[in-house]
């Protein structure tokens, strides 16, 4: 144990002399001074644990030397030497900040009760500031590893999630290969999705995932003959309905996933060709008992198959498009989504990608097919 070292500042020499003595005896390191100023000096070379200061001493009295140290150093307890009767010295100690009093003439039993009193209270206090600051410490410490952590779990789940929506992405390009589109096509529906749904005012969360789902919205595709896909004339009564099956196709891929992704998607895909008014298909749902994010599907899905070219027919202008697709509000499309997406057109038209991949089938330059086998072409 270190041993605590007491400042004696008196100017009578006897009284530094006996209490010095007394002090040191009992195991203390005393420094005797006899007047403030030298006090300070002595302060500054070393901070002492506990000071005994006289009151009234010439050049500086324990007043000044008082409201000096609680300047310096506000932790040092000072114990004041006063006559009893000072009692106005006492007041202004007090409010100067003395830790305690001890009365002339000094009794030396009472001088080493109070010096152990306030070199304990010293070592408390010194005690919780150790152990705060060690506690500041850990916390530091641990909150460091914390971010680490966390920077490094948000890093993985950032992998995961882009090996995830690449996969995703792997999937749908391969369904869009056996047909006429391309990847540029997905990349559309994706962005188009996302503007809709934040128009209607939808969770940024939720848009997010329901933008990726609606890539997968006929990934069934992949089921579906490549000479039915490709075929450039009218679709038999047997071609179409083995095409329809390619949305219970795609919710049969995506189903039993336990991505929120993949939840989605299977929702999509198996909804996205039901009609407002009942008469879509695989399962005939009508207005709100179609999924949301199906019937948000179902008007980029259309917009963007009429404005894109085909191997049997040239793109329709966008407003063209839109006009032909108003006359299907309310049948086959939500008439609130489909105003909203009306509303936000020209957000629908910025957000459209330059053309990011080569056009992998050869295209017919045949004329505009009329507008109602453009949309028998969408269904």
């Amino acid at each position: 144990m270190e041993v605590e070292n007491i400042l004696v500042v008196d100017d009578e020499e006897a009284i530094r002399e006996v209490v010095s003595t007394m002090l040191e005896s009992k195991g203390y390191h005393c420094t005797a001074v006899s007047n403030g100023r030298a006090a300070q000096d002595q302060v500054k070379r070393t901070t002492p644990d506990l000071v005994l200061s006289d009151m009234i001493m010439p050049e500086m009295d324990g007043i000044k030397l008082l409201e000096w140290l609680r300047q310096y150093d506000p932790e040092v307890p000072v114990i004041m030497v006063t006559v009893r009767e000072s009692r106005a010295d006492r007041l202004r100690a007090v409010e100067s900040g003395v830790n305690d009093f001890i009365a002339k003439p000094v009794d030396q039993a009472e001088v080493l009760v109070r010096v152990r009193a306030q070199l304990r209270m010293k070592e408390a206090r010194d005690e919780v500031k150790r152990s705060q600051a060690a506690l500041e410490e850990t916390v530091a410490s641990r909150t460091s590893e914390l971010r680490h952590a966390l920077a490094d779990m948000q890093a993985a789940e950032a992998k995961t999630r882009e090996a995830h929506l690449d996969t995703i992405r792997r999937l749908v390009l391969a369904a869009e290969l056996k047909d006429s589109d391309t990847s540029d096509h997905i990349v559309r529906i994706s962005r188009y999705s996302a503007v809709l749904g934040r128009a209607l005012g939808l969770p940024a969360a939720e848009v997010e995932t329901g933008s990726q789902a609606a890539t997968m919205h006929d990934v069934g595709k992949i089921g579906i003959p490549s000479a039915i896909l490709r075929k450039r004339g009218p679709l038999t009564a047997g071609e179409r309905r083995l095409i329809q099956t390619h949305a219970v196709i795609g919710a049969h891929i995506l189903a039993g996933s336990s991505s929120e992704t993949m939840q989605e998607g299977e929702r999509i895909a198996i909804s996205h060709h039901e009609k407002w008014d009942g008469t879509g298909y695989p399962h005939g749902l009508a207005g709100d008992s179609i999924p949301l994010w199906g019937r948000i599907c179902a008007i980029v899905d259309v917009f963007d198959a009429l404005t894109s070219r085909r191997p049997y027919r040239q793109p329709l202008s966008d407003e063209a498009a839109l006009d032909m697709m108003r006359t299907d509000r309310g049948r086959h499309f939500d008439p609130h989504v489909f105003d909203i997406f009306a509303a936000h057109f020209d957000q629908i038209l910025a957000a459209r990608p330059e053309p990011a991949t080569a056009h992998l089938f050869a295209l017919a330059a045949a004329t505009a097919v009329a507008p109602n086998a453009a949309m028998e072409a969408c269904a």
